[in-house]
């Protein structure tokens, strides 16, 4: 999935909590808000802010943050729907995103998670979105048959 294309699914999905997120819709959306919040902090400041300069050091703020305030609201339920579609494509359910509220360890493991390998083929949130028809259905059996399931041999 390319960068346009990323942005314009997940604002198509604004708040889609079902189904399922590859790595790439998910990681190309976080840079789209992380660039896009800094691009437009930097606007604010520079329409609404103020700059203070001493020796060696520049900095800026703003009390107003309009455009970057309105870009957060913008993307706030996209991000969350993202996410959850995200843990859905791990098999994880969307409840999961509770996490995030453990202070450290939480985020580390929602990022371990949001960067590895969703599941392969249809798992109980939906089909693979990096190949749709490998299976059908909702991923709790249907759409299975015997050519689909690897033989193993037992020792």
């Amino acid at each position: 999935m390319t960068f346009g294309t990323s942005i314009k699914t997940c604002f198509s999905k604004y708040v889609t909590f079902s189904g399922r997120a590859p790595r790439s819709e998910f990681w190309w959306w976080v840079l789209f808000v992380f660039v896009g919040n800094i691009v437009l902090t930097w606007v604010d400041i520079a329409l609404f802010g103020t700059t203070e300069t001493a020796p060696g050091s520049i900095s800026g703020s703003t009390d107003t943050p309009i455009f970057s305030g309105i870009f957060g609201l913008a993307t706030l339920l996209p991000g969350i729907s993202v996410t959850v579609r995200r843990l859905h494509d791990r098999d994880k359910s969307g409840w999961w995103y509770w996490l995030a509220l453990i202070p450290l360890v939480g985020i580390i493991i929602l990022i371990v998670w949001w960067a590895i390998e969703g599941t392969r083929g249809p798992n109980r949130f939906g089909d693979d979105p990096l190949n749709p028809g490998s299976g059908g259905g909702t991923g709790y059996g249907e759409g299975l048959t015997a050519s689909s399931v690897p033989n193993v041999p037992r020792s």
